[in-house]
């Protein structure tokens, strides 16, 4: 299971041009999900974003997490996180789980982030969005769990 995540200072996602999740400074964790991918390691990758330190305190260092800001999660499903483009021209995506496997997982990283107290909005697994964000920094890291 992996993450890009961005620090922003706001971001949305649209659905056919309206608004389904919208959040002001936080996190932007673009989710993507492998075939062998657990539960186990959805729960990891909740307690890992939200204590990820990449919010700068008072001395401008970068020691605080989305929980001690008390900021929100933007979290968008992202199959194309395991696009493989090794060969050719074209990504192939035969890393990327099925959405029977991914969508639950997908879920499951949302719900442990709500858990550990991070309010949370969502974008729409499977639909075409359209997402939007001011990259705070910009700071933005890929995680693997």
């Amino acid at each position: 299971m992996r993450a890009l995540v961005q620090r922003v200072s706001e971001a949305r996602v649209r659905v056919n041009g309206e608004i389904i999740g919208e959040i002001g400074a936080g996190i932007l964790a673009l989710i993507g999900v492998t075939h062998d991918d657990t539960s186990a390691q959805a729960v990891k990758l909740a307690d890992k974003i939200a204590n990820l330190r990449i919010f700068t305190d008072d001395d401008d260092k970068m020691n605080l997490s989305v929980l001690d800001i008390g900021g929100a999660v933007l979290a968008v499903s992202q199959f194309t996180l395991y696009g493989d483009t090794r060969k050719g021209r074209r990504p192939a995506y035969v890393d990327a789980a099925r959405p029977e496997v991914a969508e639950p997982l997908c879920d499951n990283v949302i719900s442990a982030l709500r858990d550990l107290g991070v309010p949370v909005e969502t974008g729409k697994f499977g639909a075409d969005m359209s997402v939007e964000l001011i990259n705070d920094g910009p700071v933005t890291l890929s995680i693997e769990v």
